[in-house]
C-alpha cells in the first residue's frame, strides 16, 4: 500500500452508511483497514464502501471470536464502530476492554444521536437527525413540506466527515500523550456544526425561518436551479455582484437587476422572470453560453452524465473498478499518491491470512473454523 496513511492500522466493525464510508476513505489513502464481518460470502464488486479493505469473518458471540477480535484490536491504531450505545460493551469489546489490551487505541464511535442524551438508544436515519438540527426545516419550497435531501447532510457530512476529523485529531493528540481515547461522533452534532454560517446569518438578523426566503435556500433568483426547454436544469449561483453581472449579460436579463440584486422584495418576481428566460433554451445550449465564464452557472448533470462532463473527466474524478463506476480517492496529494483503487474483498476472504499475521498457526485456525468461531 502507498498513500499518506500508509502504516496506519484500522479495525472496522461491519456496519452501514457513515462508518463504512469512513473506513473506505482511510483505505483509499493507504491505511490497512481490516473489516470484521459476521459471515463469509461471495465477492460483491458493487460494494464500493469496502474497496481496498481486508475482510475477516468472526463469530463474536463466541469467547474465542471475541479473543480474536481483541488480538486484532491490540495491534491497531484505530477501531471504528457504528452500533447503538452499549452494543460493543455487551460483546466484550467496549472501550474499557479494548484499552486494556491497547491503551493507544483511538476508539471511534459513530451514531446518529450520540452516546448519551434522551434519544441515544432510539433508531433513526439521516432525515430524523437533520430534523432536529434546523437544517431540514430550511430545505425546499415555501409552500411544500421539506423534501428528503438524500442522506448526505447527516450521514456523511455530519457523520463520516466528523468521525474522520475526530480520528485524525485523536491520533495527533496521541503523539503527545501516548494515549488513545474514545471519539463520540454524533450526526446531530456534526450536522449542526456545519451550519455555522447559517447561525451567523441568524444572529445578525439576516435569515428568516420561512423557507425559500433567504440568500442560500432558493429565495434569491440568482441562487437556485431553473428548468430548461428540454426539461433538464441549470444551477445558477452568482452571489457576488461581478459574477451576477456576468449572468445578467450572458442570459440577456434586464440591466436594472444589477443595482438591485439584493433587493429581497423583488426576488419573487425575478424568480419567475429568470425561469421564463431559462425555458427558452436547452440545458446544453445554456451550458455552451456560460462555459468558461464567471457567471457561476453550470448544467445539472445526472448520475450517469457526471463522469462524462469534460471537467470531471479531465481531473479523473471518477474511476472504474471491476466494471463499476465510482469516485476516485480524494483529496489529491503532491507526493504521497495512493495506489490505484482495489476492488472490495469477498467477506471473510482474508480471515486465515490475517490470523496468521497475529500468530495463529494453521492447526489453530482449522480448529477455530471447525468450532464455528470463524464464519
Amino acid at each position: 500500500m502507498s498513500g499518506p496513511l500508509k502504516g496506519l492500522s484500522v479495525v472496522e466493525m461491519q456496519g452501514l452508511g457513515p462508518a463504512p464510508l469512513a473506513g473506505q476513505f482511510l483505505a483509499d489513502l493507504g491505511a490497512e483497514v481490516v473489516l470484521v464481518t459476521r459471515k463469509s460470502g461471495p465477492v460483491d464488486k458493487t460494494d464500493i464502501n469496502n474497496r481496498g479493505k481486508r475482510s475477516v469473518a468472526l463469530n463474536l458471540k463466541s469467547p474465542e471470536g471475541v479473543a480474536a477480535a481483541l488480538a486484532l484490536i491490540e495491534a491497531a491504531d484505530v477501531l471504528i464502530e457504528g452500533f447503538r450505545p452499549g452494543v460493543m460493551e455487551r460483546m466484550g469489546l467496549g472501550p474499557e476492554a479494548c484499552h486494556a489490551v491497547n491503551p493507544r487505541l483511538v476508539f471511534a464511535r459513530m451514531t446518529g444521536w450520540g452516546q448519551d442524551g434522551p434519544l441515544a438508544m432510539t433508531a433513526g436515519h439521516d432525515i430524523n437527525y437533520l430534523g432536529l438540527t434546523g437544517f431540514l426545516h430550511a430545505t425546499g419550497e415555501a409552500d411544500r413540506s421539506p423534501p428528503p435531501p438524500l442522506n448526505i447532510g447527516a450521514d456523511y457530512g455530519g457523520g463520516t466527515m466528523f468521525l474522520l476529523f475526530g480520528i485524525m485529531a485523536a491520533l495527533y493528540e496521541r503523539q503527545t500523550s501516548g494515549k488513545g481515547q474514545v471519539v463520540d461522533a454524533a450526526m446531530v452534532d456534526g450536522a449542526s456544526a456545519m451550519m455555522a454560517l447559517i447561525h451567523t446569518f441568524i444572529a445578525r438578523g439576516h435569515w428568516s425561518e420561512a423557507r425559500q426566503a433567504n440568500l442560500l435556500d432558493g429565495g434569491a433568483p440568482f441562487y437556485r436551479t431553473y428548468e430548461c426547454a428540454d426539461g433538464k436544469f441549470m444551477a445558477v449561483g452568482p452571489l457576488e455582484p461581478q459574477f451576477h453581472a456576468e449572468l445578467v449579460r450572458l442570459a440577456g436579463l434586464p440591466e436594472d437587476h444589477l443595482a438591485t440584486q439584493m433587493s429581497a422584495k423583488d426576488w419573487p418576481d425575478r424568480r419567475d422572470a429568470y425561469a421564463g428566460v431559462f425555458k427558452q433554451k436547452t440545458r446544453d445550449e445554456w451550458a455552451a453560453i456560460f462555459d468558461g465564464s464567471d457567471a457561476c452557472v453550470t448544467p445539472v448533470m445526472t448520475w450517469s452524465e457526471a463522469p462524462m462532463h469534460p471537467h470531471m473527466a479531465a481531473r479523473g474524478t471518477f474511476t472504474e473498478v471491476g466494471g463499476v463506476t465510482q469516485a476516485a480517492p480524494a483529496p489529491r496529494f503532491s507526493r504521497s499518491t495512493p495506489d490505484n483503487v482495489a476492488a472490495p474483498p469477498a467477506p471473510g476472504s482474508d480471515t486465515d491470512a490475517v490470523l496468521r499475521g497475529l500468530g495463529y498457526d494453521d492447526a489453530e485456525i482449522a480448529r477455530l473454523r471447525d468450532a464455528g468461531v470463524l464464519t
